[in-house]
């Protein structure tokens, strides 16, 4: 990360230009209200500084009644317009920016979602993900930081552009005093102006040197936030609460708590009570001096006779906040630039590309299901890894059969499922379906041939029916049918709510909490809604008890239907159920045959499985 801190301000104005562009592109009405907001809010103030000096100047002066109400009820009736306005904008501003965060959590969502899944499913963009939420996290910075420097930016910008319209006379009026007659003269005004200006861009820049720390301390606080995190997502999860409990795991926060005590003198810390509180110090110092400096300039033309009582608070406030307008707007394009770091590192995972070839033939939609997968000396290893998962592997499915996929854990299982199903490509031989490599279907068409429970399922804190269905709408009948086949229907049926019931309480308090083979019996039924040609249960029984089991087992015909139903499981008399087995051993496809063909197999490696597991329940 410390060589990415190093950023041209060519490079610099290309990332922040883009993250603008890039909100502005997704969400333009944010950006107008934003930019109307900014504009009367910045620019209502002046409304009183101007007419409260002519008011003060009157009094102290001719006192004429007539121009005194006029200025009175002017001052009312912009101030209640402005006011107004800047109430209801605030409104439309506010209502378009609260969900702010989430459109940002949504565009990350939406990359993970459509990126390769062997990219998504890398380490690597883990760690890139974690990193953006961990950076937005604990400081506000990245993509979401955009948002608020454009409204500041704006905000001092228009500020600058008022204080300057009601300060340019202080430099114009001539002082009468001849004494202060210096005041008048063009080198001293020039002079003045320079000062000024050399104290207004000092406090910025102080103060982004300041901020610099912060960047420069992030992977440290990063790495405790991360842990905050986790600890508050442990203690707050009801699944972990048993083992907390029993195995008195709240010595994660003690850990946490050492961490915390330990960052009292960690980098950030010394920068705090060090440099970076030097630097705000002298920030707030220069803050001062320029104040110091316009009281002196204003008080002195006012003494000179070059106007009244009432315009010395006008110039004041009016060039405080020309001052305060250009300070701003350098304050934030210094932390544009420290924000540019960790737009970058949030681009680059953006712009991660795509190289799975996604296809464009049509998947041929066939009402008999007559599908024929094969897999031709296929051989897979995973990205950055020298050794394969799967190697020289010859499969052809029979279309309407039950395929078991069996062998020990590493043996290649999960891999020839997400080569299967195209999460993968394989690095030779090749993926048939019927006769064509699957490499040249579209992508998503491919997709659609499989239903698939996977071993970690998810399941949502959502209606129940659209759970099933995936979507908010769904055919309730159909529901129903593939509750009552997955052996679950009883269950929903004595719900409260029944298929709008909603899954856990984290949605609805009214929500229902379901046991492990509850949820499997879901998910199952979640598979044969999707009404795939493909069906693939990766240990569907696991969670389920010896009697819901058998009953899975024995309806599976019923439950199969005319799909080709595929089964990775490690309990083998599950196997018998099953029209062939296929056995894998070290990424090899080493065996196929019936159950009976391969238990007779006195060397086989099916053989060898099978007694270690009927020796198991023997003893048990």
């Amino acid at each position: 990360m410390e060589d990415n801190r190093k950023i041209s301000w060519k490079e610099n104005f290309r990332i922040n230009r883009r993250a603008v562009w890039l909100w502005c592109r997704e969400y333009p009405a944010l950006f107008i209200s934003t930019g109307l907001f900014s504009l009367t809010n910045a620019l209502s103030p002046y409304v009183a500084i101007y007419f409260s000096a002519q008011i003060i100047n009157e009094l102290a002066g001719m006192k004429r009644k007539d121009l005194l109400i006029h200025y009175v009820v002017t001052l009312l009736l912009t101030e209640a317009a402005a006011l107004l306005v800047n109430s209801l904008l605030g409104r439309w501003k506010n209502a378009l920016s609260a969900p702010l965060h989430y459109y940002n959590e949504k565009r990350i969502s939406d990359k993970l979602l459509s990126m390769d899944f062997c990219v998504a499913d890398d380490n690597a963009t883990y760690e890139k993900v974690d990193s953006v939420f961990q950076t937005e996290n604990w400081g506000g910075w990245g993509l979401g930081k955009i948002y608020y420097q454009f409204q500041k930016f704006l905000e001092e910008f228009f500020k600058m552009l008022g204080g300057l319209a009601l300060s340019l006379s202080l430099f114009i009026l001539p002082v009468a005093d001849e004494g202060l007659a210096f005041l008048n003269h063009p080198l001293c005004i020039l002079l003045l102006l320079l000062l000024l200006m050399g104290v207004i861009v000092v406090s910025p820049y102080l103060e982004t040197i300041g901020n610099r720390f912060w960047t420069e301390s992030d992977e440290e606080i990063k790495l405790s936030n991360r842990l905050y995190f986790y600890v508050l997502a442990l203690s707050g999860q009801q699944k972990s609460a048993l083992d907390i409990r029993i195995y008195r795991q709240d010595i994660m926060n003690t850990y946490f708590f050492e961490q915390m005590l330990s960052m009292t003198n960690d980098k950030f810390s010394r920068y705090a009570k060090g440099k970076m509180g030097f630097a705000f110090a002298l920030s707030a110092i220069a803050s001062r001096v320029f104040m110091g400096i316009v009281y002196l300039f204003v008080c002195l033309k006012a003494w000179g006779g070059a106007f009244g009582i009432g315009s010395v608070t006008q110039y004041i406030s009016a060039i405080t906040a020309l001052a305060g307008g250009i300070g701003g707007m350098l304050k934030e394009l210094g932390e544009a630039g420290l924000n540019a770091v960790f737009l970058k590192e949030f681009f680059e995972f953006l712009d991660i590309p795509n190289r799975m070839y996604q296809g464009s033939l049509t998947v041929e939609k066939r009402s008999d299901k007559n599908y024929e997968i094969e897999f031709r000396n296929v051989s897979f290893r995973y990205p950055g890894t020298e050794s394969y998962a799967l190697k020289d592997v010859s499969l052809k499915f029979k279309v309407g059969r039950r395929l078991a996929v069996v062998g020990q854990n590493g043996s290649g299982k999960t891999t020839f499922i997400k080569l299967l199903c195209r999460l993968y490509d394989p690095v030779e031989g090749q993926i048939l379906l019927n006769g064509i490599d699957i490499r040249k279907y579209n992508y998503r068409e491919y997709l659609n041939v499989f239903s698939v429970v996977f071993q970690d399922f998810k399941l949502l804190a959502l209606p129940l029916g659209q759970n099933i269905a995936t979507g908010q709408v769904y055919e309730m009948e159909m529901a129903k049918e593939c509750l009552e086949k997955a052996g679950i229907w009883e269950r929903v049926r004595s719900m409260k709510n029944g298929l709008d019931t909603f899954l856990y309480k984290d949605m609805d308090e009214g929500g229902v909490q379901i046991s492990g083979g509850e949820e499997q019996k879901i998910a199952i039924a979640r598979a044969l809604y999707q009404d795939a040609p493909f069906l693939i249960l990766d240990e569907p029984t696991a969670a389920l008890d010896p009697v819901a089991e058998y009953e899975i087992y024995t309806r599976l015909d019923e439950i199969v239907e005319d799909r080709t139903a595929i089964y990775i499981s490690h309990r083998l008399a599950s196997c018998r159920f099953c029209d062939e087995i296929v056995v894998f051993h070290e990424g090899r496809m080493v065996q196929k045959g019936s159950h009976e063909e391969l238990v007779s197999c006195e060397n086989g490696k099916y053989r060898e499985l099978w007694e270690a597991q009927a020796q198991y329940y023997a003893e048990s």
